[in-house]
């Protein structure tokens, strides 16, 4: 691809390392952006700039935030018992887009990946089980993807809590083997939330 301006190859090349945006599809968008009034890109610059410098990551359950804890955490309408396991932020949202969960949350930062070079300490395993063991904590739900990574890393965490006073549960499976959970609907989410089952029962199955 030639290009007729240096600046426009190197906002191209910039734009092209996003996932899912292709060299092609850069083009288009730093093309549109060229076409827009000066104080639109310079908001979208400073939001992404603000984004980067300004985020939180909450003390309690590492949901993104603005503030040190996060808004579902400083919830005292919320059912701190209990407390759903999830891989990142779109999880949350999506299960909170269903509206059918009360309790709180705890954000791995991911899911064991040994062929990635992933494994238990570069994920937040060690603040969930120093909670679990706090005493606090009555329940937990997995809610991973029900990959292969997803189940090793229920299962690595469900050997972390044994012996601890805590029923496990995980999210009945209307959600495909296979399926990311960020992409199930809403309705079918919230089924699964609701009729959890005890995490040692899915290891039968």
């Amino acid at each position: 691809m030639e290009f007729s301006s240096k600046l426009l190859e190197e906002a191209v090349n910039e734009m092209s390392q996003l996932p899912g945006i292709g060299r092609r599809t850069a083009l288009r968008l730093v093309l549109h952006l060229l076409k827009q009034p000066e104080s639109q890109t310079v908001a979208l610059s400073k939001s992404l700039v603000d984004l980067k410098t300004e985020v939180k990551f909450c003390k309690n359950c590492h949901n993104i935030s603005d503030t040190e804890l996060c808004e579902i955490c400083a919830n005292k309408s919320r059912q701190s018992e209990i407390v759903c396991v999830v891989e990142d932020i779109r999880d949350v949202m999506a299960i909170e887009n269903t509206s059918q969960y009360r309790g709180l949350y705890h954000v791995l930062g991911g899911k064991i990946n040994p062929m990635e070079g992933v494994g238990p300490s570069q994920l937040t395993i060690k603040s969930l089980v120093d909670k679990a063991r706090s005493g606090e904590v009555k329940e937990i739900i997995f809610a991973l993807s029900s990959t292969l990574e997803g189940d090793t890393t229920n299962f690595y965490i469900f050997k972390q809590l044994e012996g601890l006073d805590i029923r496990t549960s995980t999210i009945a499976r209307g959600i495909s083997v296979g399926d990311e959970l960020e992409y199930a609907d809403e309705v079918t989410l919230g089924r699964s939330i609701t009729n959890r089952i005890p995490f040692e029962n899915s290891l039968k199955s």
